[in-house]
């Protein structure tokens, strides 16, 4: 089994640690979802593992030959370079071995009674057998496609960000290598690559370390969720659903244990401020143990996912934003055609389709940003917008972060009249009192996403625009944005591609197909990609035969009941699928008591789940089948 260790890592920036004396283990087969707050070194941990930033202590051991493939946030692609060849200048043993063949090909060609020639030639193509690396160039097409990149003529240069991104993604799934990073790999995906990418990864026999605020996605893929937090590494085994869970279990305990301290600390207080007498040096054990508690208690990190804001916003009218007769063309690209859209107070509204067709520009024309060629948008004289957008505007990186929250006010009103400061709203969304007055310039670019939107909010809109938000937003950070839009009165018009948030925030769609149609619905996002597969998947009507080519079949005899056969293979399903759902939750109460370091007994564990679930997902579609025709 190929694994990675590492032993005692330590990496800090200025006065910053992000880890130290960190220890862990990857094991071949491993699925690690790496989540954390902005800013906690989630990046850097990957950049210390593949070598471009090194670590300042500790070592990482692996054995010889062993391979590590990273997809960095922007991939480091030669600009004047074709995909195709841009692809192939990738380091990995598979594109060396494709550069070597080729180049003894063309000394081959030009010379073949050359010993020399001959030699260099037979050692190429052994070593493409050995790496596997003949079928590369039909896999690298595939992949692309699949990641809807079809001219491989291009210049990297002429690409778009995230079709960079899914061109280096392209380069590290080819490399197959034995440690598979990847640092926000859904970003600017569509819904089916991200499908196709979930069944690649499942598929893949090394390990894999992934970066994402993607929720659906760690759920589909990781069997392992690691998370950074105030330097340290935990673990939890299972998906992200699992880690929900003990999460939850390990807040709760957590609380309790924080409530009986905070307890203490009073007492200890109220002692303290007893007068002298209290204070003589008899009694300096106990001073010591004070102030013990009070380092204790100031440094404990925050529970996440306990927030509450219920922050009022300014009335909102019964009008809010209508589109009338709308018409927007850019280009050669027709955005709006008789657009009309009534936007009503209180609605949740969730924008997305496909990159390129106009979801942010509708964002643009509603602040005003950007002009309708045709038709009108109307905007309610009681809205007041608060807009996030992709481009966020560039912070003053010699400003404190207090100062920079502080220039929107000084406090926040509740809908109950409650006032909150600006340091109590810092906290809420994860900024510790000791960031407080840290400069803006030394912010992770996630930080400063988070403290721009929190920005935004202060000013207390009514109508809130969000550029897809959860870009570059860690998942601790999105669990409190959304339990502060499931309580906030106003409206919210939200684009994203990210399905756990559309899922959470959003009751009615508008979904971008391209050249002006928009999609409309009601309900969850997942619901409507649910029809969409199924519509696809659906054969089409046979065309219709002229009148006088037309036979008349008889139509087949209707089904009624089971045969003698069916009924007994329907009886023994049940009994079948029980004793397979008490074995996979007998494994999974063998995975909760086994030591979150036993990997190897783990990931056994957890494919036995997986494969047991597989089986008794077919077992119950048979069952379903086989149960419409069985007499009540």
């Amino acid at each position: 089994m190929q694994t990675l260790t590492a032993n005692g890592l330590r990496k800090a920036y200025g006065d910053k640690q992000l880890f130290k004396d960190m220890d862990f283990l990857i094991n071949e087969g491993d699925r690690i979802g790496l989540i954390g707050v902005n800013g906690t070194g989630k990046t850097t941990l990957l950049n210390g593992l593949a070598g471009l930033d090194p670590f300042d202590g500790g070592e990482v051991v692996t054995p010889k030959q062993y391979t590590l493939s990273y997809l960095a946030q922007q991939p480091n692609l030669a600009a004047d370079k074709s995909i195709m060849d841009a692809i192939y200048g990738g380091s990995s043993p598979i594109f060396a071995a494709i550069r070597d063949y080729e180049q003894a090909l063309a000394a081959y060609t030009a010379n073949p009674m050359a010993e020399a020639a001959q030699a260099a030639y037979s050692k190429a193509d052994a070593r493409m057998t050995q790496v596997d690396a003949w079928d590369a160039e039909t896999e690298i097409k595939t992949i692309l496609t699949q990641l809807h990149i079809d001219d491989l003529s291009q210049k990297i240069g002429s690409l778009s960000g995230g079709q960079q991104k899914r061109v280096g993604l392209a380069q590290v799934l080819i490399e197959k290598p034995d440690l598979l990073m990847l640092d926000e790999p859904t970003n600017h995906l569509d819904f089916d690559s991200i499908d196709w990418l979930e069944a690649h990864l499942s598929k893949y026999k090394g390990a894999l370390l992934v970066v994402t605020h993607d929720r659906y996605f760690l759920d589909h893929v990781a069997n392992t969720i690691w998370e950074l937090d105030h330097g340290q590494l935990y673990r939890y085994p299972g998906n992200y659903e699992a880690y929900v869970s003990q999460k939850a279990a390990q807040v709760e305990r957590d609380t309790a244990s924080a409530h009986k301290q905070a307890q203490l600390y009073q007492q200890e207080l109220a002692w303290m401020h007893a007068g002298a007498q209290a204070r003589s040096t008899k009694q300096q054990a106990r001073i010591n143990r004070f102030n013990d508690l009070k380092s204790e208690i100031s440094d404990r990190p925050a529970a996440t996912g306990t927030v509450e804001m219920k922050v009022a916003s300014t009335r909102l009218g019964k009008k809010v934003i209508e589109f009338k007769d709308a018409g927007l063309k850019l280009g050669t690209h027709q955005i709006l055609n008789n657009f009309a859209w009534l936007v009503q107070p209180g609605q949740r509204i969730g924008i997305t389709g496909l990159n390129g067709a106009g979801k942010s520009t509708l964002l643009n024309v509603i602040a005003g940003k950007q002009p309708l060629d045709t038709g009108t948008v109307e905007i309610g004289e009681t809205v007041k917008l608060g807009y996030y957008t992709q481009m966020s505007k560039t912070l003053d990186p010699t400003k404190r972060v207090i100062e920079y929250l502080q220039e929107a006010g000084e406090v926040l009103v509740t809908d109950s009249g409650e006032r909150i400061s600006t340091t109590q709203l810092l906290e809420q969304f994860l900024f510790p009192r000791s960031m407080h007055g840290t400069l803006i310039g030394r912010l992770s670019g996630g930080e400063k996403r988070r403290l721009y939107l929190l920005r935004i909010l202060m000013s207390q809109p009514n109508v809130l625009l969000l550029d897809e938000p959860t870009n570059d937003l860690d998942v601790a950070t999105l669990t409190v944005l959304e339990d502060y839009l499931q309580q906030f009165p106003g409206t919210v018009i939200t684009v994203s591609h990210d399905r756990y948030f559309l899922d959470k925030v959003a009751d009615h769609l508008l979904y971008f197909e391209g050249n002006g149609v928009i999609d409309r619905h009601v309900g969850r996002f997942t619901d409507y990609l649910a029809q969409l597969k199924a519509a696809a998947a659906a054969p089409a009507p046979a065309p219709k035969q002229p009148a006088s080519t037309v036979v008349t079949t008889a139509a087949p005899k209707e089904k009624t009941k089971l045969t003698y056969a069916e009924q007994i293979e329907h009886d023994q399903l049940q009994t079948d699928m029980d004793a397979l759902d008490a074995k996979i939750s007998a494994l999974k109460a063998q995975m909760a008591a086994t030591s979150g370091e036993d990997y190897v007994t783990l990931g056994d564990l957890q494919q036995q789940i997986d494969t047991g679930n597989a089986k008794l997902d077919k077992m119950f579609d048979r069952f379903a089948e086989l149960d419409e025709y069985v007499n009540d």
